[in-house]
C-alpha cells in the first residue's frame, strides 16, 4: 500500500490485470488459431499488433470518461469513438503495407490484403476492444468509487463514535468528581483513596479509550474502579458480578458504563430506605451480557424521562454505530404500587422480566420495588 501525503493509494484489483491481459491476447489467439494454425512465426506479428494497439484502447477508455464529464457528451463520444477508430485502422493499414513487402504464401497474403472484408474484420475486432476496454474502465472506476465511499463510512463513524466518547468522558468524570467533593465536604478519611482512584480512571480515560477495541478485562477493571468509588460515597447494597471466561475478548471502550452510572447518578437516592443497585457481566461464547437492577425512588412517569437521559441516549447511539444489528437493549421499571399499574401492561411487563431475569430471587427482588432494569445483549460473532 502507498501514500500520497495522507491519500492512501490502494494496488488495483488482480481480476483488473486478468481483463487486460484477455483483451492483449484475445485477438492475437482467435487469429492465429483461425488463419495461422501452422505458421508460428506469424504468431509474433500478432501479438505485435495486439501490443501496438492495446495502449490505444486503454487511452480511449480514459478520454471517453473523461468526455462523459462535459456538455454534448453525446456527440462527443461518438466523435472521439470515430477518431480512435480511424487512429486504429490507420495504424493496421500501414502494419499490413509492410507486411506486403515479404512474400507471403497465397493463405497468408489474403490475411493482410487490406480489401472489404479485411476492414470489417478489424472493424469488428476494434469494436469489440474498445467495448471490452470501456467496460474494464467502468469497472476499476466503479471499484474506487465504492471502495471511497466505505473508506468514508468508515471515517464519518470514527469520528462520531470519537464525538459520542467525548462526551461520555466529561459526563462521566463530573459525576465522579461530584462523589469526590461530598467526601470532602464530609472530611472523609477515605477522600485519598478515591483521588487515586480517579487518577487511574482518568489514565484509562486518556490513554485507552482512544484505542477502537481495548481487552475486556481492561473495561471491567475499569468498571470496578469507578464502583468501588461510588461504594465509598454511597451505603448501599453494591454488588458487581462477572461471569464466564473473559480472556481474549476485544470490545469497544467505555461500552457499558452509562447504564451502570445511570443507576448510580439516578437511581440510589439518600431518601431510599435500602437502596440497592446488582450489576452482573455474563460472558458467553458468542454474546455478552449486562444486567444492571437498582433500586428507584421514582414513580413510572419520573423514571420514563431517564430512559432518554443524556448518558443512556449517547451509548444507544454508539450501539446503533458499532453494532446496528447484534444488539439488543431491554430497559424496563417496576412500580411495587401495583395499584397504579394496568393488569395487561404489568402481565407484559413480568413476561419480559422473566426472560431477561429468569432466576427467581432476583426476579422477585425487581418486582417486589420500585426499579430499574437495564439488560443489554451485545452478540460479539457476526451472524
Amino acid at each position: 500500500m502507498e501514500y500520497d501525503n495522507d491519500r492512501i493509494i490502494r494496488p488495483a484489483n488482480k481480476a483488473i490485470y486478468y481483463y487486460r491481459l484477455f483483451i492483449f491476447l484475445f485477438y492475437p489467439a482467435i487469429n492465429a488459431v483461425i488463419f495461422f494454425p501452422k505458421a508460428p512465426s506469424f504468431w509474433f506479428v500478432l501479438v505485435l499488433i495486439s501490443a501496438i494497439l492495446f495502449p490505444l484502447y486503454f487511452l480511449y477508455s480514459r478520454v471517453l470518461e473523461t468526455v462523459r464529464l462535459v456538455k454534448n457528451r453525446v456527440l462527443l463520444s461518438i466523435a472521439v469513438t470515430l477518431l480512435f477508430y480511424g487512429i486504429a485502422l490507420t495504424i493496421l493499414l500501414g502494419i499490413y503495407t509492410f507486411m506486403h513487402r515479404f512474400q507471403l504464401e497465397p493463405g497468408y497474403f489474403e490475411y493482410f490484403h487490406f480489401d472489404l472484408a479485411t476492414i470489417l474484420r478489424e472493424t469488428l475486432w476494434i469494436a469489440m476492444n474498445m467495448s471490452v476496454s470501456v467496460a474494464i474502465n467502468y469497472i476499476v472506476r466503479t471499484d474506487e468509487a465504492v471502495e471511497t465511499t466505505r473508506e468514508t463510512r468508515r471515517e464519518n463513524m470514527y469520528f462520531k463514535l470519537r464525538y459520542l466518547r467525548s462526551q461520555l468522558n466529561p459526563h462521566f468524570l463530573f459525576n465522579t468528581l461530584n462523589s469526590i467533593y461530598a467526601l470532602s465536604l464530609r472530611k472523609s478519611e477515605q477522600t485519598p483513596e478515591v483521588v487515586v482512584r480517579l487518577a487511574d480512571t482518568v489514565r484509562y480515560l486518556i490513554y485507552e479509550c482512544n484505542e477502537d477495541r481495548i481487552p475486556l478485562n481492561r473495561e471491567i477493571a475499569f468498571i470496578n474502579n469507578y464502583i468501588e468509588i461510588e461504594k465509598i460515597r454511597h451505603k448501599a447494597d453494591i454488588r458487581f458480578n462477572v461471569e464466564g471466561n473473559t480472556d481474549g475478548i476485544m470490545i469497544e471502550p467505555f461500552l457499558f458504563i452509562s447504564y451502570i452510572e445511570n443507576g448510580f447518578k439516578h437511581a440510589i437516592d439518600n431518601s431510599f430506605d435500602e437502596p440497592f443497585i446488582y450489576i452482573t457481566l455474563k460472558v458467553k461464547e458468542d454474546y455478552l451480557l449486562l444486567n444492571v437492577i437498582n433500586s428507584s425512588n421514582a414513580d413510572l412517569e419520573q423514571q420514563a424521562k431517564r430512559i432518554n437521559g443524556k448518558g443512556i441516549t449517547t451509548s444507544k447511539n454508539m450501539l446503533e454505530l458499532l453494532y446496528p444489528d447484534r444488539y439488543d437493549l431491554n430497559i424496563i421499571q417496576t412500580d411495587r404500587n401495583t395499584e397504579r399499574n394496568g393488569e395487561l401492561r404489568l402481565v407484559h411487563a413480568r413476561e419480559r422480566l422473566e426472560s431477561l431475569y429468569p432466576d427467581s430471587h432476583t426476579l422477585d427482588v425487581i418486582l417486589s420495588n420500585n426499579t430499574f432494569t437495564v439488560s443489554l445483549m451485545i452478540k460479539t460473532k457476526a451472524a
